[in-house]
């Protein structure tokens, strides 16, 4: 397959890999405490800090703040928005890797592995599903989402820090995760959903855009540049998104990324997570600046309150896990992908290979972290739950099998 320019070449902040480890060492940990006294983690995650009486036209069902739903709803809308960010510059900035025709690539690989993924869930599940409570196609959400961090630090370990297939296969995790919460909002059968309020905000973001949010003219007085510089604004507005994302009945995750267009921003892209964005002070950079170490504490509490794999937990929703995501992305990817880029005419980003694609789709295999905040909307509680949860662990394992693919030696042409 021919080439089109590629991906610069630059070096990935130091973050994301803290946030792999923070978010394994909260795994591991609760792994450990859900074996070894199972009842004493359920209590803990599950204790009631408070509880809200609201009124109907806010919450139709009671709300209980406890540290699982504090997390995985409150806290992990930063986590969010900070991969949303790198997702919006890359569809807007100049030099921004999805800008125009470029975009059209990842567009058909993300595509190719969402419906790869849930078409076999779908096809597996009515094989071999036993559980009662599973209906037609019950959980096909599940597989829909990757994992940015875990699949960055394997990408990392596979192409080298440097490699545009790296670049790439953020791209791609970065699509997926975004894409695959939100479907799993829309299409959670047990959530009532009010879209009325996506009007605040989407007057939120709007408010802040034309108040605050357009870069201040070359000729533009000091207050004015000033005005342009603050940061409470945007805090005002994602507060206002979130309480109107989470009303709406969607993911309260998703409840910051409506604000994410109206910041100021640089105008050229540096790359995904790009390490020379530190020094860029605008106010979008400068907020995501500031969540770069409470991220890794965000992470780790994911891990503790959502990521206790209970090893006992083996079943049929398992096998459909595993099946969807290590056989439906990456077919899907490579089939319906690279087929629609071939019938499109497309062409690979300089420096990457088809057998770099290929060990792409290996690598996002993985999923963890969204496929895991989309399993209390996709599938009924107690074992289904728990059975794709060990599942999820175990597609973990296409980590190692992706970094063998990377030694195996290329095949020799002739010349």
């Amino acid at each position: 397959m021919p080439h089109s320019p590629g991906f610069p070449m630059y070096r990935v902040s130091s973050s994301l890999p803290r946030f792999a480890k923070a978010l394994l060492g909260g795994v591991g940990l609760a792994t450990l405490w859900v074996n070894l006294a199972p009842a004493s983690y359920y209590d803990a995650i599950e204790h009631r800090l408070l509880d809200l009486d609201l009124p109907r036209w806010l919450a139709p069902l009671p709300v209980s703040l406890t540290p699982l739903n504090i997390t995985a709803d409150g806290l992990m809308a930063f986590f969010l928005f900070f991969i949303g960010k790198e997702l919006w510059e890359a569809l807007t900035q100049e030099h921004g890797p999805l800008k125009g025709r470029q975009a059209m690539l990842p567009a058909g690989l993300v595509l190719g592995g969402l419906l790869g993924a849930s078409a076999v869930w779908v096809i597996v599940s009515q094989l071999v599903e036993t559980a009662e409570e599973a209906g037609f196609a019950t959980g096909w959400p599940v597989p829909l989402g990757s994992d940015v961090v875990l699949c960055f630090l394997v990408g990392r370990a596979a192409f080298g820090p440097g490699h545009p297939a790296l670049h790439l296969l953020l791209l791609l995790t970065i699509a997926s995760d975004s894409l695959a919460l939100l479907i799993a909002g829309l299409a959670a059968p047990d959530v009532s959903l009010r879209l009325a309020w996506l009007l605040l905000p989407l007057g939120a973001a709007l408010a802040a855009w034309a108040l605050f949010g357009r870069n201040p003219a070359p000729d533009a007085a000091e207050t004015q540049r000033r005005a342009g510089r603050r940061l409470w604004p945007y805090l005002l507005a994602g507060l206002l998104s979130w309480l109107g994302v989470a009303a709406s009945g969607l993911p309260p995750a998703l409840g910051l990324l409506p604000v994410i267009p109206a910041i100021a921003h640089a105008d050229r892209s540096f790359g995904l997570f790009a390490e020379a964005e530190e020094l860029l002070h605008d106010p979008l950079n400068r907020l995501a600046h500031a969540l770069a170490w409470p991220l890794t504490v965000v992470l780790f509490l994911f891990g503790l309150t959502r990521g206790g794999i209970d090893l006992q937990a083996f079943a049929p929703t398992t096998v459909t896990t595993l099946a969807a995501l290590w056989l439906g992305r990456p077919l899907g990817m490579l089939v319906i992908g690279l087929g629609l880029a071939a019938a499109l005419g497309l062409r690979l980003p300089q420096g990457i290979t088809l057998r770099d694609v290929l060990r792409i789709a290996v690598i996002m295999g993985m999923g963890f972290t969204i496929p895991v905040l989309s399993l209390e909307t996709a599938l009924p509680g107690g074992a289904m739950q728990e059975a794709a949860r060990l599942g999820l662990a175990l597609s973990l394992l296409a980590g190692p099998l992706a970094l063998l693919l990377a030694r195996a030696p290329a095949p020799r042409t002739n010349a």
